[in-house]
């Protein structure tokens, strides 16, 4: 099995969504071009990866890429929300509207 750790984690621009490919197997985080960031809309684990960090992992990917290029990010995703608000390193990036619909 490959270690989900070690996989490397890929944006398919065109698909509009971040993927890890993990023994055949995609985890992907689905994303929209909006309002100067990317509305971070869906966070998909296969059932079989489950419980190995591996949304977590992907969101931190996620949010050094939105922080490298400039833009911010648009938490509609469940995951995605709860993880921001664990994570306050991150709510320099988040939209205004949504640091305030998520209480940060």
């Amino acid at each position: 099995m490959t270690d989900p750790n070690e996989a490397p984690i890929r944006d398919d621009r065109e698909a509009r969504r971040y993927v890890l490919d993990i023994d055949g197997q995609s985890a992907v985080v689905i994303y929209n071009e909006a309002g100067g960031g990317l509305l971070i809309t869906e966070t998909l684990v296969p059932q079989a990866l489950e419980g190995q960090g591996i949304a977590s992992r992907m969101a931190r990917f996620v949010l050094e890429d939105i922080r490298a290029r400039g833009l911010l990010v648009l938490p509609t995703c469940p995951f995605f929300a709860s993880y921001l608000k664990k994570h306050p390193e991150w709510t320099d990036i988040v939209h205004p509207s949504y640091r305030i619909a998520l209480g940060l």
